[in-house]
Parts: structure tokens; sequence; C-alpha cells
């Protein structure tokens, strides 16, 4: 069982950063893949950013590729989402998620476990 708890979002203007935070509950925080979702207002929740379980291997979306920077510390038991140069249409509520196996680290429904989230808001 793992609980994880979202913290870092708030309101950046345009061309700005912010440095999300995961932390999680629990002893196994380090066996698990974990990813990065996010959910726009009236939109469905996407993908953004996956990282293995042992920090070896990470995969973003498109939309998050050369700006964002998905990170981990095992001996924290955090996960951290590095977002550079946002745009106001990376407005949307964070989650961190996970679980899921690496073959399916873009696809929300093999997540286990999910945090509450945080928003994040980009004015231009």
């Amino acid at each position: 069982q793992v609980q994880l708890v979202e913290s870092g979002g708030g309101l950046v203007q345009a061309g700005g950063s912010l440095r999300l935070s995961c932390a999680a509950s629990g002893r196994t925080f380090s066996s698990y893949n974990m990813g990065w979702f996010r959910q726009a207002p009236g939109k469905e929740r996407e993908f953004v950013a996956a990282i293995s379980w042992n920090g070896g291997s990470t995969y973003y979306a498109d939309s998050a590729k050369g700006r964002f920077t998905i990170s981990r510390d095992n001996a924290k038991n955090t996960m951290y989402l590095k977002m550079n140069s946002l745009k106001p249409e990376d407005t949307a509520v964070y989650y961190c998620a996970a679980g899921a196996a690496w073959a399916k680290r873009d696809s929300q429904r093999f997540y286990d476990y999910w945090g509450q989230g945080t928003q994040v808001t980009v004015s231009s």
C-alpha cells in the first residue's frame, strides 16, 4: 500500500517554472514505477511523464518533452516534476500515481495508487 501526497502547485506567469513533489508513504516506494498526469478543466486526464522504479528510465508526453523533467529520490520517498517554460495550456490539476508496469507507463488505468492532486495555474 502506498499513499501519495502532491505539493508545489500554484500560480505562475507564462514562461515561469514550478517544481511539483509527490511524497509517498510506505517502504515499497522504491519498487514502483511512477507517473505524473494532469487534468485541465473540461478535459480528460492525460499522461505527462513517467519514471521507472530506480530512476533509470524516463518517458514524456510530447507536450512535456524539453520543458519538464521527472526525477525521484528513493531515499526520501519522493518524486518530482520540474516544469520550465510554462504555458497557459499547462494549467491543470497535476496528479502523481504509482504502480503501473513500465510497458503501460502512459496509461492511467494501469496505475494502482493516486494522490489527490495539486493545482497549477499559468497566467498569460
